[in-house]
């Protein structure tokens, strides 16, 4: 099965390199190219591709908007978005999270990692690095760190299932979740199926904002189990 990419930046050599990297991929292929947020969502419209590849800083629409946008058609709802950014502390990685971005990557990442970031999110995954990530997002919707643990969280999970979306927060996969917590993958993979459908997630990169959001994760705890 080939992962139908859209590159959207306003650089044009870097969406070249970007697109020679995607179609020398057995199974991807470059659908189309964009060099602002506007040009990415029509087009995204016309072709119906599997992944856009979004830059956060682009003229006459942002990625954060263009985001917005494009998890906001009912058309695209099958279309995911992993989110270009010149630094990995970049603050607006947040406000594309919550726009909707399945995650992140460092536009100067190596060129197996982008092309593994793109299957990672194509497949329905979040690509959300544990350190990095989930630090940044502490900091943004938290606060300074206090080091005190918060009670709370979202309403109607199980204790349980509260457990495995603090393993979500902290950027585990279901592997890892398992591992920690003494599950097999397959109910670690069913936990988090049920705590998105109990929360209305779009994805994991929403469980997480939801996580921190709600309390039940707090800066200080990201390394606790």
């Amino acid at each position: 099965m080939t992962v139908r990419v859209l590159l959207a930046d306003d650089q044009t050599l870097v969406r070249a390199a970007f697109a020679m990297l995607v179609d020398s991929a057995p199974d991807m292929a470059v659908v189309g190219q964009a060099g602002t947020g506007r040009a990415a969502v029509e087009l995204a419209r016309a072709e119906r591709p599997d992944l856009v590849v979004m830059d956060i800083r682009m003229p006459d629409l942002d990625g954060i908007e263009a985001t917005r946008l494009l998890v906001a058609d009912a058309a695209l709802v099958d279309v995911k978005v992993l989110v270009l950014t010149t630094y990995d502390t970049d603050e607006h990685v947040v406000d594309a999270l919550r726009a909707g971005a399945s995650g992140f990557l460092v536009k100067d990442t190596r060129p197996a990692e982008l092309l593994d970031a793109i299957r990672t999110v194509a497949a329905g995954d979040a690509l959300l690095s544990p350190g990095p990530t989930a630090h940044l997002i502490a900091r943004v919707l938290r606060g300074p760190d206090t080091g005190e643990p918060v009670r709370g969280g979202p309403e109607g999970l199980s204790e349980r299932e509260r457990q495995v979306l603090r393993l979500v927060a902290r950027g585990l996969n279901n592997q890892e979740i398992a591992d920690t917590l003494g599950l097999s993958p397959l109910t670690a993979k069913t936990h988090v199926s049920r705590i998105m459908g109990k929360l209305g997630a779009r994805d994991r990169a929403q469980l997480v904002i939801m996580a921190y959001e709600s309390g039940l994760v707090a800066p200080g705890s990201v390394g606790a189990p």
